[in-house]
């Protein structure tokens, strides 16, 4: 019953990672701590485990999806390369951060998180454009704090890539196209990092490598990379306004349930 939640997760996270340009971690995270509570997880570290987990599903999610906006000519591949750098560093830093949290401290973390990405989409909230990309060493710094942040909330980084992007006024399809590529390296080493942090750890449930949980992992990932095709296919067809409200008002109960 739990691979059955785990395909219909992969399927909900490959859409949203194609719209919007997000990994779908901001939801897959809430569902796996909920899973991993029922299955009777040991609560000091399902948490830990979710956001490991729904970070290497990330991976999957952003290849198909990079691939379809690549297709369509989307992707920025300077800016995705030099934020690159700072998302490789920033990413292992906030595993590390998340590690000394404990998890129902970073469930609340979480769900402050969730909270005020439901408003900003359900509001359309966007930073007024400004000219002009920052330089090298600015894409570097943006970098490396949305990596550090996105390991923490296990999340591709969307939610913050594509406000700065557009914020420094990058059309909207473009800013989605490069933060789905950005997800990538931010997935990769944000989940080899709690891999290694959590190798050792004695409450690990069977099946986990570190703090990734095999089982959810695959079943999230044989769906999500269909349906991150199909995502990105809507992104360039339709204006997404409707799916955002409701998306958020599913993301504001998220967010409260994990604040109460």
């Amino acid at each position: 019953m739990e691979f059955v939640l785990y395909l219909l997760l992969g399927a909900c996270a490959g859409v949203l990672a194609g719209l919007f340009g997000v990994g779908g971690g901001i939801i897959i995270v809430p569902v796996l701590v909920f899973s991993f509570t029922l299955q009777g997880f040991d609560a000091s570290i399902l948490t830990h485990l979710a956001v490991g987990t729904s970070l290497a599903t990330i991976v999957f999610t952003s290849i198909n999806a990079v691939r379809e906006h690549h297709r369509k000519g989307a992707v920025q591949w300077p800016l995705f390369l030099w934020m690159t750098l700072g998302i490789l560093l920033g990413a292992g830093i906030g595993a590390k951060t998340a590690s000394l949290i404990q998890g129902p401290a970073l469930q609340k973390i979480i769900g402050v998180f969730a909270v005020l990405v439901a408003v900003q989409m359900a509001l359309d909230l966007k930073p007024k454009a400004r000219r002009g990309l920052p330089g090298k060493p600015g894409l570097v710094g943006a970098g490396g704090v949305i990596g550090w942040a996105s390991a923490i909330f296990g999340i591709g980084g969307g939610s913050l890539t594509v406000p700065f992007l557009t914020w420094r006024s990058l059309p909207m399809q473009q800013a989605v196209a490069t933060s789905s590529a950005c997800g990538l390296p931010i997935a990769l080493a944000s989940a080899l990092s709690f891999m290694l942090l959590g190798w050792n750890e004695p409450h690990l449930p069977a099946h986990s490598l570190g703090y990734v949980y095999l089982p959810a992992l695959v079943g999230i990932a044989i769906t999500s990379m269909f349906f991150a095709r199909f995502g990105a296919r809507l992104a360039h067809r339709l204006s997404p306004r409707l799916l955002k409200r409701l998306f958020a008002a599913l993301l504001f109960c998220v967010g409260l349930s994990f604040l109460i």
